[in-house]
């Protein structure tokens, strides 16, 4: 069993050392310019967060609207 669990720890470091972090590994870079692909990727993100609540309230606002329209016309 702990020659499996061994194994398995093994292969995650392997393949952890293969992946593409979102960061410079070059120890030169200090502070913000170390994480510069990290932060554009996340202001990216918070900015499609921001656009996809706009849309989703306008067409909240108009389907709201229109059927407060059709059930007046009801009332």
């Amino acid at each position: 069993m702990f020659q499996k669990i061994s194994t398995f720890v093994g292969e995650v470091k392997g393949e952890l050392r293969k992946a593409s972090w979102p960061w410079e590994s070059d120890p030169k870079l200090k502070g913000f310019k170390k994480y510069k692909e990290l932060i554009d990727s996340t202001i990216v993100v918070l900015i499609a967060i921001v656009l996809l609540a706009a849309y989703v309230s306008f067409w909240d606002l108009i389907n709201r609207n229109v059927v407060k329209m059709l059930t007046s016309l009801w009332s």
